[in-house]
């Protein structure tokens, strides 16, 4: 039997830790290898990046402070001072030193500070730190201001974002900076990091059983991603992505996330049609059995089979996801390549994505007193020709984005709308 995808890449990684050069080199797991990958084949070379915003009575952030702040974090965290290279063809993180910029955004003449920041991160540059701040404000006048912290998702996940803003608002009252980590605690965070990483890798070349592997074959034969719906038009790719958005009040305990994975079931339908099987994609994880809770990237795309013919029984839903979290470790690479094996069409390309984020273990960031209000700024183009986003708090955040160069703004309501009608009673009808 043929190693596999994971196996093969340790054992690459494994070979390059036999020289000196190489030693300081970390492993990167399969999410990470993912968005690289994602990364290299985007004609304009996009990153994925992972912003959050902040919106601070003007004056609130003291810059210097903040920066210094930050950077004590990137001393720390070894994942958040490390670029992404490849050596030897094999994909690797090289820790550097903590240098974590923090940027005054000045907006063009009539441009608000939202505009100005969504300006700036469309031009991400890749080769770059994976966190860096952005300070931007509407103009003389303004009561706010906008403080963005985005990394680069191949350095967090979603347990990894409410560390760092709980560890970024400690470090900024307590006037830390990268001085105040020592070597022998930057050492002990690099070898946990390390260790880290390396479970992952081999919980992921575990759960590349041939038995898990057929399971997948099967759950995803019927799979291909879908054509552009009729009446969709190309619009020029430099416009921001679609959106729209619904809040009401959360229902007891949040909505099921299999009722989610029904809801954009029906978003899919509306978009592609009764009868076709769209891959919807979710992100799964944690870190693996015996690891420091590390900050870092130790998610896995799990693949939703949304089959649109009909309607589907609640039960059904929580089953089969309940089945296929059994083998949520199997990474999304050696998934494709399962489907493909038994005998699906398809690529690898998602028709949806969706994520849930429970915003009520999260609390928001603090500078010294001051507590930012969380804002939302989209425009960023996705990865898939729809995206939903649920958070789950004392309200429940509904937002769906699309790519307006495969769907159109109708099409894409119609769905959102489908949607919002699919969840269970109690939740949001519209």
């Amino acid at each position: 039997m043929l190693p596999s995808i994971t196996g093969q890449y340790l054992a690459r990684y494994q070979r390059l830790g036999a020289g000196d050069p190489a030693a300081a080199l970390l492993p990167v797991t399969g999410a990470q290898r993912r968005f690289l990958l994602v990364r290299s084949l985007d004609p304009a070379g996009r990153a994925d990046i992972v912003p959050m915003f902040f919106a601070f009575p003007r004056g609130t952030v003291d810059a210097a402070r903040l920066r210094a702040a930050a950077n004590h974090l990137a001393a720390r965290h070894p994942v958040l001072r490390s670029q992404p290279c490849v050596v030897r063809g094999t994909p690797v993180l090289r820790p550097d030193a903590a240098d974590v910029p923090l940027e005054h955004i000045p907006g063009a003449p009539g441009e608000s500070a939202r505009d100005a920041l969504r300006r700036v991160l469309a031009r991400w540059a890749p080769n770059g730190p994976p966190l860096r701040l952005f300070l931007a404000h509407d103009g003389p006048g303004a009561q706010e201001e906008l403080l963005a912290v985005v990394l680069d998702h191949t350095a967090c996940d979603g347990q990894s974002l409410a560390r760092i803003v709980e560890e970024l608002g400690a470090a900024y009252r307590d006037r830390l900076g990268p001085d105040d980590v020592s070597p022998a605690e930057a050492a002990t965070e690099l070898t946990a990091y390390r260790d880290a990483v390396l479970r992952q890798l081999d919980a992921e070349d575990r759960a590349a059983s041939p038995r898990t592997l057929a399971y997948w074959g099967e759950r995803l034969r019927t799979a291909h991603e879908q054509a552009p719906p009729p009446g969709t038009r190309p619009i020029a790719a430099e416009l921001p992505s679609g959106a729209t958005e619904l809040r009401v009040p959360s229902p007891a305990g949040g909505v099921p996330f299999p009722a989610l994975l029904d809801a954009c079931r029906a978003a899919a339908a509306a978009l592609y049609g009764s009868g076709p099987v769209s891959p919807i994609g979710y992100p799964w994880g944690g870190r693996p059995s015996g690891a420091e809770q590390v900050l870092g990237c130790f998610l896995n795309t799990v693949v939703f089979p949304a089959d649109t013919q009909g309607s589907v029984s609640p039960d059904v839903t929580a089953t089969d996801w309940w089945d296929d979290l059994d083998r949520a470790d199997t990474p999304f690479d050696e998934v494709v390549r399962a489907a493909r094996a038994g005998g699906s069409a398809w690529s690898g390309r998602l028709d949806g994505l969706l994520t849930v984020d429970d915003a009520r273990h999260r609390a928001p960031l603090d500078l010294d007193g001051t507590t930012g209000r969380e804002v939302h700024i989209g425009g960023r183009q996705v990865r898939a020709p729809f995206a939903v986003a649920a958070t789950q708090g004392p309200e429940l955040h509904l937002r769906m984005v699309w790519d307006r160069t495969v769907l159109d703004d109708d099409a894409a309501e119609s769905a959102f709308a489908a949607l919002c009608a699919a969840l269970p009673a109690g939740a949001p009808a519209r």
